[in-house]
């Protein structure tokens, strides 16, 4: 084959490769991306909005220990969503966009906890394991079905 051929071929594959690839965009410094690029004919994984389960069994209805504070009930939805994904044959760093609706922790003087989500959020994103920073939304609303729970998470991933 000659050289400008093998460099035609060789230039083209690496572009089919390149363009396969969700791109992020965004400022370096932040832990969220502003948006990203999902080329054409990638299959998409949308979740609906999850909720935490129990986090403490032996803990009375109606008590804060039952479901615990905002970060409690994030990590354990995103440990919910990690096994959701990994059943579907993806991880995290092929998460796309996370949507998070949060209400006011009526133990905490009803404030919205966003730390806690954030401080959660951390934990599974922008980290040495996981570089991936999906886009986000996180929504203060009034109330999910449940009094004693804050968050909710919705997921979506794109199949590499």
């Amino acid at each position: 084959m000659k050289p400008s051929l093998l460099l035609l071929f060789l230039s083209l594959f690496t572009s089919s490769v390149i363009a396969q690839t969700v791109s992020f965009y965004g400022s370096p410094t932040s832990p969220i991306s502003s948006g990203a690029v999902v080329p054409a004919g990638k299959q998409l994984l949308w979740t609906s909005g999850v909720t935490a389960g129990v986090a403490d069994s032996t803990a009375a209805e109606g008590s804060y220990a039952r479901f615990g504070d905002t970060k409690t009930q994030a990590i354990n939805i995103l440990k919910n969503l990690e096994k959701a994904v990994k059943a579907k044959g993806l991880t995290f760093k092929d998460v796309l966009m996370l949507r998070i609706y949060i209400t006011p922790d009526h133990f905490k003087g009803n404030k919205h906890d966003y730390q806690g989500w954030f401080d959660a959020y951390a934990q599974y994103f922008d980290t040495k394991e996981n570089p991936t920073k999906p886009t986000r939304s996180t929504l203060g609303i009034m109330a999910l079905t449940h009094p004693d729970k804050f968050i909710e998470i919705e997921l979506v991933a794109v199949f590499p």
